[in-house]
């Protein structure tokens, strides 16, 4: 998880430092100073004092705190857009080691985070429980309040009991976890009204600003509605509700359109009420901890790198797989189908993450670009290279399973697929020839989310004969585990003890339950944290959101305008048998059968 900037415990190189040490050091010397985009990111800045003046001029305050002065680029030349809400720190020299690290204006900045469409399921299971980890966490600033904003009638008592029902505190820390709890939901409020209505937000503006009195508000609102309302709401809480001194951030969940033309007609609607920089599209498994993960294993270890390429891997399987249907969702799944609700965002998201060329920088512009690059080398999807299908009703063990069609929520002549395979291809020089098989589903035998790496078969191997006919055990699989059980391993072949020659394929393990004994944070609250550190390297930008629905548009159309009808499939199966099929005309098998769990 994010090292929590605003922990009063703090003391990595984001600390401000005594302004009478520092005053102190710029008069004397020439220093350098890191400028700490929210997260991870630091660019170096020069700060020198006049010498011919006979004083050194006064260093301001800015609202986070740090100390700012006249700066002169040495390294990059960042313009005031992307450093606005960026802040200052002073690197401390060796004696200042040891210094109580302290923020000069903590006391006058806070942030408000609003839950618009407070009462919905997702606020309930996902948004209020990762902002009260966070609170546990100590990852929230000193100052901040939570409202709830959705059109049900509730009183601030009735929203505290609601979310008190959702709340749990980490398995490994539950010291004071009643006491927290308490002063968390004391911080929560609520407002009601129509996510039309300007009067409404104006009315909600005048309650965030009693409790932000006196300082500089920062303000971020979630929007955890229907995408048929994003416009309206967007435009009441921008015209009546936005900060008048700090940054306004907004938070939109998925879907981001049906198509092309409808997701730049969102972007084009949002662009006129707010900056693309004010805008987070959330994607929550690029929260994930392995995601997150997948940049570090493949550019922080050299073993891997190297082979990251089309010399020496044969094929990449993403692979998503639910054990349930849509259990009453089916009224807004049947509007998307799974290659929207699934294959467009999370997997396609995760391709680019695992395909990009090094960026030059973990910069959040620098990584998203690389990101584009990818979608963009993307060969068009041919409808020859993508299977669909529905599940179909099962009785097994004496238990019946409906099928998607019986579904109150969805019509009994509904063509729309509940599983689809495909197979992408990236033309540019690394991935030239290399299948990108993806595959995702509901009702199928068990959940899992993994990305899976198969290597190629090793030249002239000299126990090809001990592997029999099976080749596929002849090669190395990489496979990350993204969920459940989180885990990476590596498939080597090794020789069994003994005094023949009898191979095995054996795995290279790092399960993370075993390894680690914290708790593994929900991706909610990493995205949560860095909307409101302002960190955008897991949020979706405009073009990348271009890049993949024209990926995935002509070929939707060609499905619906045909009215492809999908293969279906048992309740409770490993899938339609067509995906199969699929992956043996790439001379691919799919990993997920090997029967690893």
């Amino acid at each position: 998880m994010a090292s929590c900037c605003f922990s009063s415990s703090a003391t990595n190189s984001r600390s401000i430092y005594s302004s009478a040490s520092i005053l102190q050091r710029i008069q004397q010397q020439h220093v350098i100073v890191s400028v700490a985009s929210p997260g991870l990111q630091y660019n170096k800045f020069s700060l020198r004092s006049n010498s011919n003046s006979p004083s050194f001029p006064l260093a301001a305050a800015s609202q986070d705190g740090a100390i700012s002065t006249t700066v002169t680029s040495i390294e990059n030349d960042i313009p005031l857009k992307k450093v606005r809400d960026t802040k200052i720190s002073v690197a401390p020299p060796e004696e200042s080691k040891g210094i109580t690290p302290f923020d000069l204006n903590k006391d006058k900045s806070s942030v408000t985070i609003t839950v618009v469409g407070a009462s919905g399921d997702l606020a309930k299971k996902k948004i209020f429980p990762a902002l009260f980890a966070l609170y546990y966490e100590d990852c929230l600033p000193e100052h901040f309040t939570i409202f709830g904003y959705a059109r049900s009638k509730m009183t601030d008592a009735e929203l505290r009991e609601m979310v008190s029902k959702t709340l749990t505190c980490r398995i490994d820390k539950r010291a004071n976890c009643g006491e927290k709890m308490e002063q968390f939901l004391k911080r929560c409020f609520y407002h009601s009204g129509q996510y039309d209505s300007e009067a409404n937000f104006a009315e909600l503006d005048k309650k965030l600003k009693e409790h932000e009195a006196g300082t500089i508000a920062n303000r971020l609102f979630y929007l955890s509605i229907p995408p048929n309302i994003f416009i309206n709401a967007v435009k009441s809480a921008s015209t009546s509700a936005s900060s008048a001194n700090g940054w306004t951030r907004v938070i939109v969940e998925k879907p981001f359109g049906r198509d092309s033309e409808s997701s730049a007609a969102l972007t084009t609607a949002l662009k006129q009420y707010l900056e693309e920089d004010q805008i987070f599209r959330i994607d929550h498994y690029l929260g994930k901890e392995l995601v997150e993960n997948l940049s570090v294993l493949r550019f922080s270890n050299l073993i891997f790198e190297p082979l990251w390429s089309r010399q020496f891997i044969r094929n990449v399987q993403l692979i998503f797989s639910e054990d349930f249907g849509t259990e009453g969702r089916g009224g807004y799944f049947d509007n998307y189908g799974i290659v929207r609700d699934i294959m467009q965002n999370h997997l396609l998201q995760i391709l680019a993450l695992f395909a990009m060329e090094t960026p030059v920088s973990l910069d959040a512009e620098d990584i998203r670009n690389e990101k584009v690059k990818v979608l963009r080398s993307m060969r068009p999807i041919q409808l020859d290279d993508v299977v669909i299908g529905q599940y179909k009703s099962h009785t097994r063990g004496g238990v019946n399973y409906p099928a998607y069609t019986d579904d109150k929520t969805v019509p009994h002549n509904s063509l729309t697929p509940t599983f689809a395979a495909a197979a992408l291809f990236i033309d540019n020089a690394r991935w030239d020839g290399v299948p990108f098989l993806m595959k995702a589903g509901k009702a199928l035998h068990d959940r899992r989310t993994e990305i899976r790496v198969q290597f190629r078969h090793v030249p002239g191997n000299l126990y090809k004969r001990n592997f029999g006919t099976d080749l596929d055990h002849e090669t190395n699989e990489l496979v990350i585990r993204v969920q459940p059980d989180e885990a990476i391993y590596l498939k080597i072949n090794n020789k069994v003890p003994g005094l023949g020659m009898r191979l095995d394929r054996s795995n290279l393990n790092l399960l993370y339950s075993t390894r680690y004994s914290g708790e593994i944070p929900d991706a909610y609250e990493r995205l949560l944290l860095d909307a409101v550190e302002g960190e955008r390297r897991l949020f979706i930008r405009s073009d990348e959101l271009d890049a993949a629905w024209s990926l995935f548009t002509p070929v939707l159309k060609d499905l619906e305008d045909k009215k492809t009808v999908p293969e279906y499939y048992p309740y409770g199966s490993r899938g339609p048998v067509g995906a199969h099929y699929l992956a043996a005309k790439y001379k691919v098998r799919w990993g997920d059968f090997a029967g690893d769990q």
